[in-house]
């Protein structure tokens, strides 16, 4: 991948980052934190990494991606808005009367959607079922799951990952967003998860720890995950909860659901591209 592939997807990421800004500022309160420690993923996965046709959501064969921290539905839906799945004007309807944009993630009501997800746990077990399901229909694609550290407390989650290693799905490779932090604290504080990395790799994944921040990394990691067979993958983000804007990144795990105000979103366009006037929707 070049190098300028780069700088365009990191450009992409902080429009991105300004877009779930002003998408939040609307109901003037949502999953800040969480959408932004995602957004570098997000935006690789829709950006190349993934076989699929924005004007075509529902094409055969393509890839799937299951966000499984539902929560974090106002970060994929900025990356679908600014990939063209939809205007994005309509991210000013986010947890509207009638929106098609709910918080959580919604597959009927939102192109693109792959899985309605927002119960923590389920959208892991929807992902290893669609990736044996895949296999079965010889469809030969990948399908791409996220899972919340947090979300790794619920025991669906290891029941899910023991069925994946289980059935040798080599198409399903997960992502962890290890901000760790979560809704009300450090991860560690409320339920330690250990060692993550030997976690997963104990439950029979081939697993990798890198920079969830780093577009190279991921794209690298992703590309190298692809040529192992015979087991499913695991990919572990080491991210920062409210990544790329800095008195977001100071509230800790308070960003994980906060208020968005205009001088909130002057504040990041001024840090992001040093105008505080601009407009993303």
């Amino acid at each position: 991948m070049e190098n300028n592939h780069f700088d365009i997807l990191t450009q992409k990421a902080k429009e991105v980052r300004m877009m779930i800004l002003e998408e939040i500022a609307v109901p003037g309160q949502g999953h800040v934190g969480g959408s932004f420690s995602a957004v570098e993923s997000l935006v690789a996965l829709y950006n190349g990494l993934m076989n699929i046709d924005p004007d075509n959501p529902q094409m055969k064969k393509r890839d799937r991606f299951i966000l499984s921290k539902g929560h974090a539905g106002p970060g994929l839906y900025a990356v679908l808005a600014e990939r063209g799945y939809f205007d994005r004007k309509m991210l000013l309807t986010l947890n509207q009367p009638n929106t098609n944009l709910p918080s959580h993630s919604d597959m009927n009501r939102t192109p693109g959607i792959d899985m309605t997800t927002g119960s923590l746990g389920q959208g892991i077990s929807c992902a290893v079922g669609m990736a044996y399901a895949s296999r079965l229909m010889k469809d030969d694609n990948f399908v791409y799951c996220m899972v919340g550290d947090g979300e790794a407390q619920e025991g669906q989650v290891w029941e899910a990952a023991l069925a994946g290693a289980n059935f040798n799905l080599d198409n399903l490779i997960l992502f962890m967003d290890y901000n760790k932090l979560q809704l009300d604290g450090k991860l560690s504080d409320i339920v330690d998860m250990g060692d993550m990395e030997m976690k997963w790799k104990a439950f029979g994944y081939e697993t990798y720890s890198i920079d969830g921040h780093s577009f190279k990394e991921i794209f690298d990691t992703v590309a190298a995950a692809k040529e192992v067979k015979g087991k499913p993958k695991m990919i572990i983000l080491n991210t920062i909860k409210g990544k790329g804007v800095n008195s977001i990144e100071k509230l800790g795990f308070k960003n994980h659901s906060m208020p968005v105000t205009q001088a909130l979103i002057d504040e990041a366009n001024m840090e992001l591209f040093g105008r505080s006037e601009m407009k993303w929707l």
